[in-house]
């Protein structure tokens, strides 16, 4: 059953401007923003169970705010203030401390602010910088990276892939195909010493190497299970052995999709031979720079952070036969690898990214 309406919003040019600037402002208060989404859903004329279902939050958190706005307007977005100890720091200290920080680097050529820098600048205790920070979610100490693919077939590419994963083929397999190579046989200088209680496994910075290998891997993400064979060198050769190995091991009944990067490897004008006398093998290629679209590689992060990134090895030999064991393991309980995301989901993300790009002012 529908909802009830609540009390009826209406918006003046004024107030519907301001909390459409609330709404976009990417270094306003988060909490801020979606209230003003809120009102502005509630002033199009739906019930609290509409504009809730629109924006993804409860019936109680839209009649909060439709009622809170109703009676006080722009005000009544703004928290409430608790019972204790009046504030000592006006709204106007915290607004300048959040906008130096987001929008200004410290004097002394330092690439970020520190709770430090920021309290002698501000003239505030270092703590009620840090207070201000956890409220806003900042942390100027932490960087992530980001890459932007500029492959020319980009918004093809993501859409034959997606739609590999989202809507197969009939009797054919999917399989998500790559090498993780230079995966290193290493030794620590000195012996692992175990967990204990109140003391987490410890073992030395340092390492001996033994050599290396190379995994080639391809999964099934539909039922988890991995095709897997270690080569010493990843070369067009390997991949085409590799390439053998897949076909033999699948029966001859269905057709084969491979997902894979653009690694030089793959198109060989021996691959492209081979695939030629092989019409049951069908190839999509991920855009360049879009690796995140392989599934194989979410499966590689399971074995470096369940086998390899603890593990310590003296020869490339025994290297190799511990991750056989463990892809063993693997498959007799295989986990599958679900893709949620459509094509258009991808692409809007990507051109909603590429809009704060510009409008960043970078």
């Amino acid at each position: 059953m529908p909802g009830p309406r609540g009390v009826s919003i209406e918006l003046s040019p004024s107030e519907r401007e301001v909390l459409r600037g609330w709404a976009r402002r990417r270094k306003a208060a988060q909490a801020l923003a979606q209230r003003s989404r809120i009102v502005l859903a509630c002033a199009k004329g739906g019930t609290n169970a509409q504009v809730a279902l629109e924006l993804g939050v409860s019936r109680d958190m839209v009649a909060k705010w439709r009622n809170r706005f109703a009676a006080d307007r722009l005000d009544g977005l703004s928290d409430e203030p608790r019972p204790g100890r009046p504030r000592t720091v006006t709204d106007a200290q915290v607004e300048a401390v959040i906008a130096r920080t987001l929008e200004t680097t410290p004097p002394n050529g330092d690439t970020h602010w520190s709770t430090r820098s920021m309290a002698k600048a501000s003239g505030l205790s270092q703590s009620t910088v840090s207070r201000m920070w956890r409220a806003f979610g900042l942390k100027p100490h932490l960087a992530e990276t980001w890459k932007l693919s500029t492959d020319p077939l980009f918004v093809d590419k993501v859409r034959d892939v997606v739609g590999v994963y989202l809507d197969p083929p009939e009797k054919a397999i999917v399989l998500c195909v790559d090498e993780k190579s230079q995966i290193q046989a290493l030794d620590r200088t000195a012996p692992v010493l175990p967990m204990m209680p109140g003391t987490p496994e410890r073992m030395t910075h340092d390492y001996v190497r033994h050599g290396t290998t190379s995994l080639f891997a391809a999964l099934d993400p539909t039922s988890g299970s991995v095709i897997a064979q270690h080569y010493r060198r990843h070369r067009h050769q390997e991949f085409l052995r590799f390439l053998k190995l897949i076909d033999a091991s699948v029966p001859a009944g269905y057709d084969l999709h491979l997902v894979l990067d653009n690694y030089a490897t793959h198109k060989t004008p021996a691959i492209k031979n081979w695939l030629l006398r092989h019409p049951r093998f069908h190839l999509h290629f991920t855009p360049t720079s879009a690796s995140w679209m392989n599934l194989v590689e979410r499966w590689f992060a399971e074995l470096t952070n369940r086998k390899l990134r603890r593990s310590a090895h003296r020869s490339v030999v025994a290297l190799e036969k511990d991750i056989r064991m463990w892809i063993n393991a693997w498959n007799k309980e295989p986990k599958p690898f679900v893709w949620t995301k459509t094509a258009d989901d991808i692409l809007e993300t990507l051109a909603a990214y590429c809009q704060r790009i510009n409008d960043s002012g970078h």
